[in-house]
């Protein structure tokens, strides 16, 4: 079981994040449509999970701006925001921010996803959602890059996300 800070204090995760060289694990996930979708819902492209607690945070809003930002330098890629969002709030934020490249996908019909990649945080303010984390997976869903967010409200590594997928 990993941890994590939220302003300085450390919190409990669910399970592990998968490592790099690691067959990606499946996920069921809710998207905008109100569809559940999979990782073979993806085949073919690489992904990258930008797991964020909620959009609705200000860490979280700036990290899938810069992820749209920095989808045209990731071709046959997938760029998936990951949170307990419900699809109708992801999608009035992805359309008042002009968001088209990053597909949001939510935990709220399916929770496993948290301690079955490691991201839910177990205690806290915060219990029952996501923490920040990159996960990006190649197009044989092989985990090529993994970081788990050391202090929730910090960003992720945009620059070894893009170095992975060079």
């Amino acid at each position: 079981m990993s941890t994590v800070n939220f302003h300085g204090n450390p919190v409990r995760l669910n399970g592990t994040l998968p490592k790099v060289g690691a067959k990606s694990p499946d996920f069921q996930l809710t998207s905008g449509a109100l569809a559940d979708v999979s990782l073979k819902d993806f085949a073919g492209k690489r992904k990258v999970l930008n797991i964020v607690p909620s959009l609705d945070t200000p860490t979280c809003a700036t990290s899938t701006r810069k992820f749209n930002e920095l989808a045209a330098k990731m071709p046959n890629t997938a760029i998936l925001a990951v949170s307990a969002d419900l699809p109708f709030a992801a999608k009035r934020f992805c359309d008042m921010e002009g968001i088209a490249n990053v597909a949001h996908l939510s935990t709220f019909r399916h929770p496993e996803f948290l301690s079955a990649w490691g991201v839910g945080l177990a205690e806290g303010p915060l219990a029952g959602l996501t923490t920040r984390a990159i996960v990006v997976i190649d197009a044989n869903d092989q985990v090529i890059h993994s970081e788990l967010v050391a202090e929730i409200g910090d960003e992720p590594n945009y620059d070894a996300v893009l170095k992975a997928l060079a």
